[in-house]
C-alpha cells in the first residue's frame, strides 16, 4: 500500500491514543468531588461517567471540531508532510500528557494538543500556515481560529470560577437553616451533576480528536473535504471512554482532596458550574478544559464558603500549570519537527 495511508493510519492511531490519555487524564476531574464528598464509590463513579462521555461525542455535534481541525493549513505541502506534522504534534500532546499524570498535575489536554500542533506547523512551514484570528476578531469581530481557541482556553476557568462562587452562594440560601440531614439529597443530586459534567465533558473533549483525526484525513487524501464522519465519532467515542473507565487516580487526590475540604454541597455547585460553562462553550465550538473548569469552580466554591480554607499554593501551581503548558508543548512539537528534518 502507499506509504501515506501507513503514516495516516499512524496518526489515526495515535490521536486515539491522545483521546484515551484525555480520558484517564480527566476522570480525576470529574469523580474526584463524588469521591471526596462519598455520594458515590469509585466504582459507581467511574461506570457513571464512562456512560456519559461516551455519549458526549455522538450527540454534542461537531462545532468544536470544526474549531480545531481547521485553525491550520498545510496545503502547499505534500501529504506525506502535512500528515507527518499533525503526527508530530500530537506526539508532543501525549507525552505532556503522561509527564503531567506521573506528577498527578490536572493539566489541560487542550492546551497540550494546541501547544503541540502549533509548534509543529510553525517549525516546518511558518507562522502564515496557522490561522491566528486576530485579522478577523479586528475588522469583522468574530472569534476564529487561535485566537478562539486561546480566548476560550484561557476566559473559562474564570467563568467557572464564578459561576462556581455564584452556585455555592445561591445553594448556601436556599439551604439556610438546613440540618445536616440536608447532605443526602445533596449527595443523589451529585449523581445528576456528575452525569451532566461527564456529558457536556465527551461533547466538548471528546470532538477535539475527531477534528484533528478528520483534518488528517483530508491532508491524507482520504476525504475530498472536512466533514466528520461517523466511524470517527464512534472510534473517539470509545476512546475516551477507555480512558475515562482506567481512571487517572493520581490527580483524584489533587482535585478532591488537595484544593479545598469538599462537602455534598460544594460538589455539586462545582458539577453544576463546570458542566454549565463547559456545554455552554461546546454550543459555541469554543474548544475549553476540563480540568481547568472543575479546578476552578471548587476555588469558587471554596471561595465562596471560606476563603482562607482553599489551599491557594495548590491552586497557584495548577494556575503555573495552565499557563505554560501551550508555550510549553509548542516548543516540544516544533523541536520534535526538527528532528524529524534532522532525521530524514
Amino acid at each position: 500500500m502507499d506509504p501515506i495511508f501507513w503514516l495516516t493510519l499512524a496518526t489515526v492511531a495515535l490521536l486515539l491514543f491522545f483521546d484515551y490519555t484525555n480520558g484517564f487524564h480527566d476522570t480525576a476531574n470529574m469523580v474526584g468531588s463524588v469521591i471526596a464528598t462519598r455520594a458515590m464509590s469509585p466504582t459507581q463513579a467511574i461506570a457513571i461517567v464512562s456512560f456519559f462521555t461516551f455519549l458526549g461525542p455522538l450527540l454534542g455535534g461537531t462545532a468544536v471540531a470544526n474549531t480545531l481541525g481547521q485553525f491550520f493549513s498545510l496545503d502547499d505541502r505534500t501529504a506525506h508532510t502535512s500528515v507527518s506534522v499533525v503526527f508530530v504534534g500530537v506526539i508532543a500532546a501525549v507525552a505532556w500528557n503522561l509527564f503531567t499524570w506521573w506528577r498527578g498535575i490536572p493539566s489541560s489536554s487542550s492546551h497540550a494538543l494546541v501547544g503541540g500542533l502549533i509548534g509543529a506547523v510553525l517549525a516546518e512551514a511558518g507562522a502564515d500556515h496557522i490561522h491566528w484570528g486576530w485579522d478577523v476578531l479586528v475588522h469583522r469581530g468574530e472569534w476564529t481560529g487561535v485566537t478562539k481557541i486561546v480566548a476560550a482556553l484561557l476566559l473559562s476557568p474564570v467563568l467557572g470560577l464564578i459561576a462556581g462562587f455564584l452556585l455555592m452562594h445561591l445553594l448556601k440560601w436556599l439551604c439556610r437553616g438546613a440540618t445536616p440531614k440536608v447532605n443526602r439529597p445533596l449527595r443523589r443530586l451529585q449523581w445528576l451533576g456528575v452525569a451532566w459534567l461527564a456529558f457536556s465533558h465527551g461533547a466538548n473533549d471528546g470532538q477535539k480528536s475527531m477534528g484533528v483525526i478528520t483534518m488528517v484525513l483530508v491532508l491524507g487524501g482520504h476525504l475530498s473535504h472536512f466533514q466528520v464522519p461517523y466511524w470517527v465519532m464512534l472510534l473517539c467515542a470509545a476512546a475516551i471512554t477507555l480512558g475515562t473507565a482506567s481512571g487517572g487516580w493520581r490527580i483524584v487526590r489533587t482535585v478532591g482532596f488537595g484544593i479545598y475540604r469538599l462537602r455534598p454541597i460544594h460538589g455539586f455547585a462545582s458539577q453544576l458550574a463546570a458542566a454549565s460553562v463547559i456545554s455552554g462553550a461546546a454550543s459555541l465550538g469554543a474548544p475549553v478544559s476540563t480540568t481547568h473548569l472543575v479546578s476552578s469552580t471548587i476555588m469558587g466554591t471554596g471561595a465562596a464558603d471560606r476563603p482562607k480554607g482553599v489551599r491557594w499554593g495548590k491552586a497557584g501551581e495548577i494556575v503555573f500549570t495552565w499557563v505554560v503548558t501551550i508555550p510549553g508543548t509548542a516548543l516540544v512539537g516544533a523541536l520534535c519537527q526538527y528532528l524529524t528534518h534532522l532525521s530524514l
